[in-house]
């Protein structure tokens, strides 16, 4: 049986594809071991092993080292076959634990920091570090086309140590989660059941522009007056956000649910759904919301396109722009047949090429070829 360690500082989107992951590999092949940070809330219906590591995102050299040392120590304890790293800060630790150590190191950045928006001297150090550890990797993995040029273009490593293996969600699970949520009313949940109602699903970062998504959704009401505002996730920003919202007089018709492991439970609520992204890797939750059959604006960037194809199954604006947003949403809420339109064309899109089962299939052929 093939031992994999999966190693990830990160949660949110990265904690629901390695669950994905694990939960659907083949167990009489493949035994998994997750080392995590406290943030990750393990899934106990899930069979693995696993063990808590303190890593934190910031760069701090003592607190790092002892990550380091620490995941040396399971490694050597628990003698994988592939070490699957998962964010760039697990990247970093989980490469430098690795060395001297004989086992295949696969490492899937799920977005690379440089393409952040962050001062060119943070862009700079951050390919850097990319580029000097790229050499203790087997092999990287790509969530999207973007993602290996983007690689490419920064020289971080050769084209061919990139393997692009888009990101799927676990439709059979989804479409029955969707199926049990369909009696559920808005009222259960403090929405009003005739709100017309805009969600987004995602930390409450800069990243993920719930800014932006507040003051469209300032714009939106100006025209809707039944609209409601559902942001479904935690973060770094949710007090300046909570303090946005109570700028722009929008509390009565605003929800911020908190972290919550079954976020497709809102999704259901969504007429429409919003992904305003600054930068994004992948954009795992752009699938949930097409097997859901939820009309989609989202921000024309980085891997974002590689999903909607605007027009056909959700619409594109720029980044930051809340205003084009807003006449997106409002536009959708007056045109009933376009947004049945874009929700057939994003389910069928969803169903044939982000299956969870196919992400499996691609990185147990990997798995076989590094082996």
């Amino acid at each position: 049986m093939t031992k994999i360690m999966h190693i990830t500082q990160s949660a949110g989107g990265v904690k629901r594809y390695i669950d994905m992951f694990i939960k659907n590999i083949d167990k009489n092949k493949y035994q998994n071991i997750l080392v995590h940070t406290r943030e990750y809330s393990v899934d106990n219906s899930i069979d693995l092993k696993s063990e808590y590591v303190d890593m934190c995102r910031e760069i701090n050299f003592i607190n790092d080292l002892k990550a380091v040392l620490t995941v040396r120590k399971l490694v050597k304890k628990y003698k994988p076959d592939i070490v699957y790293l998962h964010s760039s800060k697990a990247g970093v630790i989980g490469r430098l634990a690795t060395i001297g150590i004989k086992n295949t190191v696969i490492y899937n950045a799920h977005g690379w920091s440089f393409n952040m928006q962050c001062s060119n001297k943070k862009r700079l150090l951050y390919s850097f570090i990319e580029r000097l550890f790229a050499p203790f990797t087997d092999k990287i993995v790509a969530i999207s086309d973007f993602e290996k040029n983007s690689a490419v273009k920064n020289h971080i490593c050769s084209s061919d140590k990139i393997q692009v293996i888009y990101n799927g969600i676990d439709i059979d699970e989804q479409k029955s989660k969707i199926s049990s949520l369909e009696l559920c009313k808005k009222s259960n949940y403090g929405i009003p059941d005739d709100a017309y109602v805009v969600g987004m699903v995602g930390r409450i970062s800069k990243q993920k522009a719930p800014d932006t998504f507040i003051k469209m959704a300032y714009e939106i009401k100006k025209s809707i007056n039944e609209a409601f505002f559902v942001i479904v996730g935690d973060g770094e920003d949710r007090k300046e956000c909570e303090a946005l919202i109570k700028k722009l007089h929008l509390e009565d018709s605003f929800l911020i649910t908190g972290w919550n492991d079954n976020p497709m439970e809102y999704v259901n609520l969504f007429d429409q759904a919003v992904l305003l992204s600054r930068w994004e890797g992948f954009g795992l939750v752009l699938a949930e919301y097409m097997i859901a059959k939820k009309p989609i604006v989202a921000t024309n960037v980085d891997a974002i396109p590689n999903l909607i194809q605007n027009g056909e199954n959700g619409v594109l604006v720029e980044k930051d722009d809340y205003i084009a947003a807003a006449k997106e949403v409002v536009g959708l809420y007056r045109d009933e047949e376009h947004r049945k339109l874009l929700c057939k064309k994003g389910y069928d899109v969803v169903c044939v090429k982000f299956d969870i089962k196919r992400v499996i299939s691609e990185h147990e052929k990997l798995f076989r070829e590094l082996l």
